[in-house]
């Protein structure tokens, strides 16, 4: 009753507030309006003014006389006398003049044209357009103006609707919920041995690892109705507007079965409860609802709902407790296999050269997700179109990935010789301190033509295969590569540069993680003094121990970092000759292989 009460007082505040407009426009603006477009005169002045030929045209009528001047710009009135000979006057002075045709008027119908007209007019207008806004929202139980409407977007499976073989490099996750599409398919053999199926499933993991793109698959492999809202679609400014779309939601998916319900960012609305919030606060509304829809299903009514998030982290445990979203469906980034299966997929739309290597494209591509990669295969193409070609190669790919990674290449930013030689000799001082140790990824490219990114130079490392785990030893070398380049610099020039920014903060965050995080301190053993969040989007880390204990990671940290700087420079001293012929060599090519590193390097 309460949605339907507010709506009405809402209307009879609208009419106050037309009704209010209409007084104060007849009653004090037009008058006041009338009475600048006219000049009152007496009648003095009109008969001096029609002697001398100075008006234009005259109204006489039945209080007053209205005339205008010669040019007809200012109209001007005056009060009506006894003048017997004023028509005779008007003639011998050759003024049109005239007089108004009487129409007597009674009060009522001055006041119906004026007030109870335009009044009604309104009423009506209003009653209109908020019953065919009600309407579309759902009846007198929805709110104003299709707020309380969910307008979730239906998609239907047809013949080029989404399968699983559409989506690539997530075989676990299609393996969890192709359990659902058999469901769907035939629910008596669960039914007979007395299974449930979830009622809810999310799909947690970073952006771009394909989501929807797997909600979507269930239901063209299902061939049921699919329907699809975003969690910020139910949040609204108005209280109680979000609880009314999640109740529409699932009206329609009650009456859809067998069908699927999707929410994609269900954080928006399904984030953890806090002690500050009032009763009266939206979002809570909202997600009291949604946490009520959930809990009214039965586990074999034919509606399976699924959900996708970054941040799995921050949702009430209220929503993913069982009974609500029993099943947690991790969408990881794809390993080598993936990253190559899903270039595949994406290829398919492009047309290749027939020498492309896709495992290289993926060993290169290592971290990036599913949206990225195809982003990797269509700027290859584009490439290929801005070069003249009906083809794209392996090297429109290559240099696709180096786009994604590190941005186009700067044309226009010219680096003095002083300035390319400091970058070739930090670059390959990167590559030379990869390359002589031990449990480090080969060297695949160095560059020094400067990237959008803001980088100048870049030397890429590519693993050969898939790297889940790292050890201290790695770690530890991956410091002393990153420090590499400012170690080139002091070698070279007994000078630094800005140069090795990025490196250091590359340096000091991985430093930090091993002694905070990994364990890797004698003095902390295995107790975690750093906490991530946010997982999924970044990794932001923060220090969870007294400010005593953070002085000494901080001095832990520094004596790391700088052991590995030390190491570094001992490696380019003992190399000090390659270090000079192979920057040389950079210096000139500008961009150079892994293969024309490694054998200069072994020369």
């Amino acid at each position: 009753m309460n949605e339907v009460k507010k709506p009405q007082k809402q209307m009879i505040y609208f009419y106050l507030v037309i009704l209010l407009i209409l007084f104060v426009f007849n009653f004090l603006i037009l008058p006041v309006i009338s009475q600048r477009q006219i000049q009152e005169v007496d009648y003095g002045t009109f008969m001096t003014m029609t002697e001398e030929g100075k008006i234009g045209s005259v109204q006489i009528q039945t209080n007053q006389i209205l005339f205008t001047d010669k040019e007809e710009k200012t109209i001007y009135k005056t009060g009506l006398m006894n003048d017997p000979d004023l028509v005779q006057r008007l003639h011998s002075a050759n003024v049109k003049f005239t007089s108004e045709i009487q129409t007597e008027t009674s009060p009522f119908v001055r006041i119906l044209l004026s007030w109870i007209l335009p009044i009604v007019i309104f009423y009506l207008l209003g009653t209109f357009l908020s019953r065919k806004m009600m309407d579309k929202a759902g009846g007198a139980n929805s709110l104003m103006f299709g707020m309380g409407k969910s307008n979730a977007k239906v998609y239907v499976k047809s013949s080029d609707g989404i399968r699983f073989d559409d989506v690539a490099g997530e075989d676990e996750a299609k393996e969890n919920l192709s359990e659902i599409v058999n469901y769907l398919h035939d629910p008596t053999k669960y039914r007979e041995i007395g299974a449930s199926m979830p009622k809810g499933i999310l799909l947690i993991g970073p952006p771009g690892t394909g989501k929807t793109m797997l909600a979507k698959a269930v239901a063209g492999e299902a061939n049921v109705p699919f329907f699809s809202m975003s969690g910020s679609e139910f949040v609204e400014m108005f209280v109680g507007m979000g609880a009314s779309k999640v109740r529409d939601l699932f009206k329609q998916a009650k009456e859809k079965a067998p069908c699927i319900v999707f929410i994609d960012e269900i954080d928006a609305i399904g984030k953890k409860r806090e002690g500050n919030m009032t009763g009266n606060d939206e979002r809570e509304q909202t997600l009291n609802q949604l946490l009520t829809e959930m809990d009214g299903f039965e586990g074999n009514n034919g509606v399976i709902i699924l959900a996708a998030t970054n941040r799995p982290e921050s949702l009430d445990p209220a929503l993913t407790r069982p009974g609500r979203f029993d099943r947690l469906v991790p969408v990881e980034l794809p390993d080598l296999k993936g990253r190559e299966e899903i270039l595949k997929v994406h290829a398919k739309k492009v047309r290749l050269a027939g020498d492309v290597d896709f495992k290289q494209i993926a060993r290169m591509a290592s971290g990036a997700s599913g949206a990225e990669l195809a982003n990797i295969v269509n700027e290859a193409a584009l490439r290929a179109v801005r070069e003249n070609r009906t083809y794209a190669t392996q090297r429109d790919l290559e240099e696709s990935i180096e786009v994604v990674i590190a941005g186009y290449q700067k044309k226009n930013a010219i680096l003095t010789d002083k300035e390319k030689w400091t970058v070739a000799c930090h670059e390959i001082g990167h590559a030379l301190v990869a390359a002589r140790q031990t449990d480090t990824a080969p060297v695949q490219k160095i560059t020094i033509i400067p990237r959008t990114s803001g980088a100048l130079g870049y030397t890429m490392q590519v693993e050969q295969d898939n790297h889940y785990l790292m050890t201290k030893t790695e770690l530890e070398n991956q410091i002393a590569t990153l420090t590499g380049g400012r170690a080139a610099e002091e070698l070279m020039f007994s000078e630094i540069s800005t140069g090795a920014a990025n490196d250091i903060e590359k340096a000091t965050k991985l430093a930090r993680s091993m002694v905070a995080r990994y364990g890797m301190s004698e003095d902390f053993d295995m107790v975690a003094m750093e906490n991530v969040h946010n997982q999924y989007l970044g990794g932001d880390a923060s220090l969870d121990c007294s400010e005593e204990t953070q002085t000494k990671i901080d001095s832990q940290v520094v004596a790391l970092v700088k052991k590995q700087h030390e190491k570094a420079s001992a490696i380019l001293r003992e190399n000090r000759e390659k270090l000079e012929e192979l920057a040389q060599y950079l210096y000139k090519q500008e961009t150079i292989t892994g293969e024309e590193f490694m054998e200069i390097l072994n020369r």
